[in-house]
């Protein structure tokens, strides 16, 4: 009989805590900047300091949070050049993505990344929805590659970018564009067009860089 033990076992305290306080800064109830109350947070989540200042080490490794000498944790500002740095390095990796896909993803998998895109259209009244069916998008494409060191890298740009993306989507026009560049991008997919799917995604993290850019 298999053990199964392993599967069940509950995430410790400090990772449910760490995506607590990251679903807190991507919503901006804790916004860019601000300097994060350790007791008030901790006394609000009815546990110790401990395991909270773990979660903070998680969320700064992951770049949302900044550690300050002697002044604590605070929320993570991106300045316009960490902006650039994190869209040229999500274009060079996702571009790429795009082209492996395009050559080597099965009929079925493809026509499961068109099912997504096609919620996706459904969903571009509602700016939230959109966002949600957006992110999952890139990500099963990057899954598609089945490269984890691919996968892993790109969701650790991502949860930086999130810090300003939702914002930049919700910019006028932009959801309407955003979606246009998604369809160019999967015609090139369905098409077996690598080098086509290379540069529709690079256009897409260009022309998102502007929009984000735009504060």
């Amino acid at each position: 009989m298999t053990d199964t033990s392993a599967l069940l076992t509950p995430k410790p305290l400090y990772i449910e805590v760490a995506e607590l306080i990251r679903q807190r800064i991507y919503s901006r109830e804790l916004e860019p900047g601000s300097w994060i109350d350790e007791m008030k947070m901790a006394e609000s989540f009815g546990i110790s300091r401990t395991p909270l200042r773990e979660a903070l080490k998680v969320l700064a490794a992951e770049g949302l949070v900044t550690m300050k000498v002697r002044r604590g944790a605070y929320v993570t500002e991106i300045s316009e050049k960490d902006l650039r740095d994190v869209y040229h390095l999500l274009s060079l990796l996702e571009s790429d993505a795009a082209a492996t896909v395009a050559r080597h993803a099965r009929e079925s998998d493809l026509h499961g990344l068109q099912h997504l895109h096609e919620q996706l259209t459904e969903a571009s009244a509602d700016g939230n929805r959109f966002f949600e069916l957006n992110e999952q998008f890139h990500l099963q494409l990057l899954e598609l590659c089945e490269n984890r060191f691919l996968l892993q890298t790109v969701t650790d740009l991502r949860k930086v970018m999130k810090l300003n993306r939702h914002q930049s989507l919700f910019k006028q026009g932009r959801i309407q564009d955003s979606l246009r560049e998604h369809d160019a991008i999967m015609q090139c997919l369905l098409k077996r067009d690598a080098e086509a799917a290379r540069q529709a995604m690079h256009k897409h993290f260009e022309n998102g860089l502007l929009a984000a850019a735009e504060r």
